[in-house]
C-alpha cells in the first residue's frame, strides 16, 4: 500500500511539473500583412471613384466574383497560419465595413472570432487599411487614423492605421498598417509622395518613443517601394540609434524569395515588416518570409517563371487571389511570471 502510495505521489509531481513546462512554454503569435488586391462589394458608394467595381462597370464585378473573392481572401488567412491563424492579420484594398464583415461572418473565418478596426475615407477609390486581431492574443485598448500631409497639391491617399493593444506579456504592443502611394505616374515622379508620407509615419513612432521609453512597434503594408528605396530608409532610420527600426524584409537572401509582387517580370519586396528593438527580442529567428504556397502562384506566359495569380490579369478576370503575396512574421512571447 505504501508503495502504491509513493508510485500515484510521484506520477502526481511528474504530471504537475509537466503542466507547469507547458504553462512556462512561450506562445506563438503570427503576425500576417497581405494586400488583397481590390476587395469591393458590388453597391455604389457615391463619395469614391468605385464605377469600375460595380455589375455593370468595367470589371463586371458580380454578387459570385465577390464571395469568390471573400472566400479566397480566407483561405490565404487560414493557409498562412498553418495550424492556427495568425493573431494579427494587417490588409489594405479593402472598401468598407459591410465587406469587413462579410469577410468575418460568411467564410471560414467566422471560427476564428476575429474583431477589426479599420481606416475610413481620404481615397478617391474608396479603399481602406484594416487589422484583424484576434481579443485572446491582443486586447484592444484604441486606434487612430494618421491622415497624411501632402508636398502636392490635391493628393489624397489612404490614411495610417495605428491600433495599440496588450499582449500575453503584459507589453503594450503598437501596429501601424500602412499603404504608401503608389508609383502610378512613375516611379520618380511620385518619389516624394511616399517620402511624404514616411516622414507622417516615422514621426508618429517618434511620437510613442516620447510616449514609452522602449516601445514595442510592429510597422507592416504595402509601401509602394522596396528597402533600397529612399522612403524606407526615411522610416527606419532615426538620429538616435536606440530609435531605429529594423526592416525584416530587407535581405533577399534570408527571405529565399524574390519578392511579394512581380510587375513587367519583375520582382520586388514591396510588402514590408518593420520592428523596434524592443519588440527584436520576441521575434523567432528565421521567420519573417514572403508566404508564397504554389496555390497562390500561376505560369507567368509573358515573362519567364511564374507570378501571382490575380484577381484581374490586366482588364481579364483571372479569379486568383491577388496580384500581392502575403508576408509573415512570428513571434514568441513569454508567459509573465
Amino acid at each position: 500500500m505504501r508503495n502504491l502510495s509513493l508510485f500515484v505521489a510521484g506520477l502526481c509531481l511528474v504530471c504537475t511539473e509537466s503542466a507547469c513546462s507547458r504553462e512556462k512554454t512561450p506562445q506563438p503569435f503570427r503576425v500576417m500583412f497581405y494586400n488583397v488586391e481590390n476587395l469591393f462589394d458590388t453597391e455604389d458608394d457615391p463619395d469614391t471613384h468605385d464605377e469600375e467595381f460595380l455589375p455593370d462597370g468595367l470589371r463586371r464585378w458580380t454578387l459570385s466574383r465577390y464571395y469568390t473573392h471573400l472566400r479566397q481572401t480566407a483561405r490565404v488567412i487560414s493557409a498562412a497560419g498553418e495550424w492556427d491563424t495568425p493573431a494579427l492579420v494587417g490588409l489594405c484594398e479593402v472598401e468598407n465595413d459591410s465587406v469587413v464583415t462579410h469577410l468575418l461572418n460568411r467564410t471560414p473565418l467566422r471560427a476564428q472570432h476575429y474583431r477589426y478596426c479599420m481606416t475610413r475615407g481620404n481615397d478617391s477609390r474608396g479603399i481602406n487599411n484594416v487589422l484583424l486581431y484576434q481579443p485572446d492574443k491582443f486586447r484592444y485598448l484604441g486606434h487612430e487614423c494618421g491622415r497624411i500631409g501632402f508636398g502636392r497639391r490635391g493628393k489624397r491617399s489612404r490614411d495610417i492605421l495605428h491600433v495599440w493593444g496588450k499582449i500575453i506579456t503584459g507589453d503594450t504592443l503598437d501596429v501601424f498598417v500602412c499603404h504608401f502611394p503608389s508609383r502610378s505616374g512613375g516611379e520618380k515622379e511620385t518619389e516624394q509622395d511616399r517620402m511624404d508620407a514616411a516622414r507622417h509615419v516615422r514621426r508618429m513612432c517618434d511620437s510613442l518613443y516620447r510616449l514609452r521609453q522602449t516601445p514595442n512597434l510592429l510597422l507592416m503594408g504595402d509601401f509602394n517601394d522596396t528597402p533600397a528605396n529612399r522612403s524606407i530608409r526615411t522610416l527606419t532610420a532615426s538620429a538616435h540609434p536606440e530609435q531605429t527600426l529594423l526592416n525584416l524584409f530587407a535581405d533577399e537572401a534570408v527571405l529565399k524569395a524574390k519578392g511579394s509582387h512581380k510587375y513587367q517580370g519583375e520582382w520586388s519586396q514591396l510588402d514590408q515588416m518593420m520592428i523596434s528593438k524592443a519588440w527584436k527580442r520576441f521575434l523567432e529567428e528565421g521567420s519573417p518570409r514572403v508566404f508564397n504556397a504554389p496555390f497562390l502562384l500561376t505560369e507567368d506566359k509573358t515573362k519567364r517563371g511564374q507570378r501571382p495569380k490575380r484577381l484581374y490579369y490586366g482588364i481579364g478576370y483571372e479569379g486568383g487571389f491577388s496580384d500581392h503575396l502575403p508576408v509573415v512574421a512570428d513571434f514568441l512571447l513569454p508567459l509573465p511570471e
